[in-house]
């Protein structure tokens, strides 16, 4: 194992943590936002928000935009 993976291994739960806390966070914002939301419909677009900016995110990493270099 490589430094970058064990960095990554040591933080994966703290990092995995904050995406939960995330998602539940914004899951609150819309039970205030909307007094009768539908929590299926809420946290179902919510997961669409989420995975389109990973997709973003993911097509940056491949065409080199974090390169440190």
């Amino acid at each position: 194992m490589d430094a970058t993976q064990k960095d990554m291994a040591s933080r994966q739960d703290e990092i995995q943590q904050e995406l939960q806390l995330l998602f539940e966070a914004n899951m609150k914002i819309s039970a205030w936002n909307v007094p009768e939301v539908d929590d299926l419909e809420a946290a179902t677009l919510l997961l669409e928000i989420l995975q389109q900016q990973l997709d973003t995110i993911h097509t940056d990493v491949k065409s080199g935009k974090y390169l440190s270099n």
